[in-house]
């Protein structure tokens, strides 16, 4: 039998390689034929910031299940028909957008579902959930935190990279990252002196058992194209493994890297490095690469 860690694993990916859901999954059993609406505004995630890090988010759907069946996934804001009548169970999974594209869009695993237990549906009626919260399932596991509030920055230079991650100064500098508990970012600037950055993690992760739920998650705005992959140690010798590219982005974005399938096409690979790349682009003179709010993140049994 497939234990849970394997099972939720074949779910999730059968999820995010699923087409968006616009339209209704659920099958209402009878002959109403009047709706019930449900508006939902948004949905925001609560931290405990020394353990967590910021409450930072990318949640864009909303994926809704009425007595455990799925009536789709909707973009957030979004107003939902229902054919639901009194008393029912209502989830909210908290949705986001896998690797940053938008057709593998997926319930994020570490996230809580937002559950009402006794949800009372009225037919022809706007019943507003507003703007729910969520949180991270207790037994995520944060392998890396890094929010560059301290001046030790745990992203260390290839030597071959021209140019080094600092952070932004002062504190509160405009381009940083605004929020909660966050008054600097790591700033990486290309120019046709340094027009090269090459940065690994500073710590080496143990990799998860095969199949496990890996994810990278940060917030970047950048100009210039930035690599970012993972580099094994597999049978004595490190493989670099590219996962993705980071678009220009002139607003500070979300991103959630899904590291597993990567990782576990090595299963020999006991420990491995999260890496960042990026050349100043032809025909540029200078660069600014911004970075935030950077978590490695995995789910135990």
């Amino acid at each position: 039998m497939l234990n849970r860690t394997r099972k939720y694993f074949l779910y999730f990916t059968c999820i995010v390689f699923s087409l968006f859901v616009l339209n209704s999954c659920y099958k209402f059993e009878g002959d109403q034929t009047i709706p019930s609406y449900i508006r939902i505004d948004s949905v925001s995630l609560i931290t405990d910031y020394y353990d967590e890090g910021s409450s930072s988010e990318g949640i864009t759907d909303a994926w809704i299940y009425v007595d455990d069946a799925l009536i789709g996934a909707f973009e957030l804001p979004a107003t939902v028909p229902v054919l639901a009548n009194g008393i029912h169970k209502l989830e909210i999974r908290p949705g986001i957008k896998l690797n940053g594209i938008s057709s593998t869009r997926a319930p994020y695993p570490f996230y809580k579902p937002i559950t009402f237990t006794n949800f009372n549906f009225v037919p022809d009626s706007v019943l507003t959930v507003g703007n729910p919260t969520t949180e991270y399932y207790s037994n995520t596991e944060f392998a890396w935190l890094e929010d560059f509030e301290n001046s030790s920055i745990t992203i260390v230079e290839n030597l071959g990279s021209d140019t080094v991650i600092k952070r932004t100064q002062p504190a509160g500098n405009p381009e940083a990252f605004s929020y909660d508990n966050s008054k600097y970012s790591g700033v990486v600037n290309l120019t046709t002196e340094k027009p090269v950055w090459t940065a690994l993690s500073y710590n080496q992760f143990q990799n998860q058992p095969q199949g496990s739920l890996v994810l990278l998650e940060l917030d970047f705005k950048t100009d210039n194209y930035v690599s970012i992959g993972v580099v094994v140690l597999e049978n004595s010798a490190y493989v670099k493994v590219p996962l993705l590219t980071l678009n220009h982005a002139e607003e500070w974005t979300k991103i959630y890297v899904n590291l597993g399938p990567n990782l576990s096409l090595h299963p020999g690979a006991n420990i491995y490095q999260v890496f960042f790349e990026s050349a100043l682009e032809e025909g540029k003179s200078d660069a600014s690469i911004y970075l935030d709010n950077i978590k490695l993140v995995y789910r135990t049994n």
